[in-house]
This record gives C-alpha cells, structure tokens and sequence, in this order.
C-alpha cells in the first residue's frame, strides 16, 4: 500500500513579489527551501490564506537569506505581494515509511523569518 503524506510546509508564508511575465514557478529563499526539505522543481501545493484559493506550481532557488517568497507566470494571478500563503509538498510512502515519518513544518512571521517548528 501507498500512502500519501505531507513531505513539509512552509506555514504563513509572505509573498514578496509576483512576475506574470517569468515563465512560471514559486521562487522561494534557499535557506526556507532547506528548512521545510523542499528540492528545487518539486511540485508543491499553495494555499492564499487571504483569498482560500489554492493550486500546484514547482519551487526554485531564490536567493539565500532573501526570504523571498515570489510568485511568477500565471500563480503571480492567484496572489497579490503581502498575501500570507501555506506552501506543502507531498510525498507517497509505503506503509513503513509513512508510520515513522516525519513531516518538516515551519512557522514563519510576516518577514518570512522562522518562529518555530510545529506539527
């Protein structure tokens, strides 16, 4: 059996910009990116807290210690700069993995700087 499980979040995330005109993907800080075990291209989940809208897009090193958080191509329609958003990636694991893993949650404040670790 495979289960599908939350791989880690980036929780409350500001976004910094949007760029309707890049060719599309969330561009987040590398350190944020290594915090909440995302790799580059990977497919993640946003969710706007403001608006409830949700949708899939991939991840792309933004520069380190940035705490950039920018949506481009067609996600840069779904928020607006200042937006609070949740960002999840999945993962599917067999029913051993899934029993003993854990998932990497970061808290982030408004200036995307991690506050904590939560669950």
């Amino acid at each position: 059996m495979q289960i599908e499980m939350l791989i880690g979040k980036l929780h409350q995330a500001t976004v910094t910009q949007s760029d309707l005109n890049y060719q599309g993907s969330i561009t987040i800080d590398e350190d944020l990116i290594e915090a909440a075990g995302f790799l580059p291209n990977q497919k993640v989940d946003v969710y706007n807290i403001n608006t409830g809208g949700r949708f899939h897009t991939y991840v792309i090193k933004g520069r380190r210690g940035s705490r950039v958080i920018g949506l481009n191509g067609a996600a840069a329609r779904m928020v607006q700069t200042g937006d609070r958003v949740i960002i999840a990636a999945y993962g599917t694991f067999d029913a051993k993995e899934a029993a003993r893993h854990v998932p990497q949650v970061i808290l982030l404040d408004e200036k995307n700087e991690i506050v904590g670790r939560g669950h």
